[in-house]
């Protein structure tokens, strides 16, 4: 494994073929108080990308241009957060879209455990160290703990998506995950908006 650290935005040329892994740390779970800081990224080759942002420089056009291609699915955990996150910060609608904790709802109908950490061990055979989860990431030194933590939570997710892709299909869940994906973005927007804890489909 490599991990390639960046500093404001991805490298020019850089590719990530047809499908990206990605997830994001900050500051907190809240997106209007807690910033942005990282986004790490992986093509499933093995290989990590992180991009660190300093406070309040979020001109990361390469970045930009991969979140909304739309040629390229970015595989994310949760993704709920991290497009909300990246909406407020960036700027972008991020899709097309993939999450593997929604997919996992769909199909991991036996178990309550939707963690990647979970995923992981039961998918990949991976055990993931959550060691550097709440650890400061606006310092202005990123550790080597906390480059491999960030790395790990990106590395698995092709090999999650193609595990719970067959299970989708096994299961006849594909068109509703597909149409989950799809909102994810406005739910992301609603999030941002306030209705984070409204029901809005409930009587």
């Amino acid at each position: 494994m490599a991990i390639h650290f960046h500093e404001g935005d991805l490298p020019d040329g850089l590719s990530f073929g047809k499908s990206v892994a990605v997830d994001s740390e900050t500051m907190g779970l809240n997106p209007h108080r807690d910033r942005l800081c990282v986004v790490q990224l992986s093509a499933g080759d093995g290989d990590a990308h992180l991009v660190r942002f300093r406070q309040g420089d979020y001109d990361a056009p390469n970045l930009k241009t991969l979140m909304t291609d739309p040629d390229v699915v970015k595989i994310f955990h949760f993704a709920r957060f991290d497009v909300a996150v990246m909406k407020h910060y960036l700027g972008v609608d991020t899709a097309p879209l993939y999450c593997t904790k929604i997919a996992s709802k769909l199909v991991r109908t036996y178990t309550d455990r939707h963690g990647l950490k979970d995923l992981c061990a039961e998918l990949a055979g991976v055990q993931l160290d959550k060691q550097q989860q709440s650890s400061d990431w606006g310092a202005d030194v990123i550790s080597e703990a906390q480059m491999a933590y960030a790395a790990s939570d990106v590395l698995y997710l092709h090999t999650l998506k193609a595990k719970l892709d067959d299970m989708l299909a096994r299961e006849g869940r594909v068109d509703a995950a597909k149409a989950a994906f799809a909102f994810l973005p406005m739910r992301a927007d609603m999030d941002l908006a306030g209705f984070g804890a409204m029901d809005i489909f409930s009587h």
